[in-house]
């Protein structure tokens, strides 16, 4: 019989930190914008609106879609990257690996400024 804080559970709480090892803690504080990055996160078809990656971007820069752009069969609209304030660290794309589907990826700045008739600015517009 294994107790709490037996070898069972040494072995659990070493494989889930083999698991998440590369998910950063979350942020205590939110940081800003300081250059512009060379690639920047995009949430693909499939999301499911789970939240998972919001709350350990270090900038804050993810939200559900509006109701009234979301597509109306889901029930909880998808998320979405606010561009210019993306600071392409990449903790949502491992975090949506990890923990959720796998549905946002890194792309390069220019890509998605053309894509998206955009500019990504060195800092967030005041």
């Amino acid at each position: 019989m294994w107790v709490r804080g037996g070898a069972r559970s040494v072995f659990n709480e070493r494989k889930l930190k083999d698991f998440l090892g590369d998910i950063p803690k979350i942020p205590e504080k939110y940081t800003k914008k300081k250059k512009r990055p060379r690639e920047i996160a995009v949430v693909v078809d499939g999301c499911t609106g789970c939240e998972a990656c919001v709350p350990f971007c270090p900038v804050d820069c993810i939200e559900h879609v509006p109701r009234e752009m979301a597509p109306p069969d889901q029930i909880i609209p998808p998320v979405q990257i606010r561009y210019d304030e993306c600071i392409g660290c990449q903790i949502c794309v491992r975090v949506c690996d990890k923990l959720a589907w796998s549905v946002i990826e890194m792309r390069p700045t220019e890509e998605v400024e053309q894509q998206f008739d955009i500019a990504i600015h060195d800092t967030v517009p005041a």
